[in-house]
């Protein structure tokens, strides 16, 4: 199974949000291929929830909830050379619970992976 590294840089956050979209009742995924000139192999992983979230505890509670659906779901669904941002959604991330968020996660990266490109 590939490893999951998580994005830093800003330009890949940008990059993903040029790419494909799904979202679920929790959280929005966004995805993109990465180029060709990219050879690490890993499937790489961000995640971000904006103010609108709640205050800094709550966005770092979506955040460590969104860290462990992702570490559960993308190993086994994600794609090698794929990266993947989870949004978190305000009064949803942190209150839905854990195997929904799972079975959505899981949900998404198929939906993700077989919409015809455009």
């Amino acid at each position: 199974m590939p490893a999951l590294v998580t994005l830093t840089r800003r330009a890949d956050f940008l990059a993903a949000a040029r790419g494909r979209r799904k979202s679920a009742p929790g959280f929005t995924l966004q995805a993109r291929r990465r180029d060709g000139d990219d050879t690490e192999p890993a499937i790489r992983i961000g995640y971000t929830c904006s103010k609108k979230v709640g205050n800094a505890v709550a966005r770092n509670r979506a955040k460590r909830r969104l860290r462990a659906i992702a570490r559960e779901v993308l190993p086994a669904a994600g794609r090698a050379g794929w990266d993947y941002v989870l949004i978190g959604r305000p009064g949803q991330t942190a209150a839905l619970p854990y195997p929904q968020l799972v079975a959505d996660l899981a949900a998404v990266v198929v939906a993700i992976h077989t919409e015809p490109r455009a």
